[in-house]
């Protein structure tokens, strides 16, 4: 697939998740609440996460921003769901370095969060992509503790 047809995917990939997003909503009890925000261009996320015996048994969004911000969010929901606290970790950090160009590992099968990598290429709009992924971070090592 050339990679003019390969951007085309992913933006198609990054819309359906920005227009449609999985996992929108806010989790109504046994919850951690993380609110954080990218002031640089305004996203906002509100992340309600349920961990549960070391796993992330639900996960889900509200917030507002870019189609970036908001996309990411919903491929984060999606990725996080069901895995246990490591493996969430784990993704995160494959994450983070796919959005400052380092190699990672490609082992673990990422899904539509592919679409993403583009993203490294605009240094300005990874704190968008990452924002949701922090948020996660924070949450299950909250949840942790607790």
């Amino acid at each position: 697939m050339s990679s003019n047809n390969l951007d085309q995917l992913y933006r198609q990939v990054i819309m359906d998740h920005y227009k449609t997003p999985r996992n929108k909503g806010t989790l109504e009890e046994n919850h951690i609440t993380i609110d954080m925000n990218n002031p640089t261009c305004g996203d906002r996320i509100h992340l309600t996460l349920k961990v549960e015996d070391g796993k992330v048994a639900d996960a889900k969004f509200d917030g507002e921003g870019c189609s970036i911000s908001m996309a990411s969010a919903s491929m984060m929901t999606q990725a996080v769901k069901g895995k246990d606290v490591d493996t969430a970790l784990q993704l995160s950090n494959i994450f983070s370095d796919m959005m400052l160009g380092k190699d990672y590992d490609d082992s673990i099968d990422l899904g539509d969060i592919e679409a993403l990598q583009g993203v490294s290429q605009f240094p300005a709009r990874i704190k968008c992509a990452t924002l949701a992924w922090k948020a996660m971070e924070r949450g299950v090592q909250s949840g942790e503790e607790s």
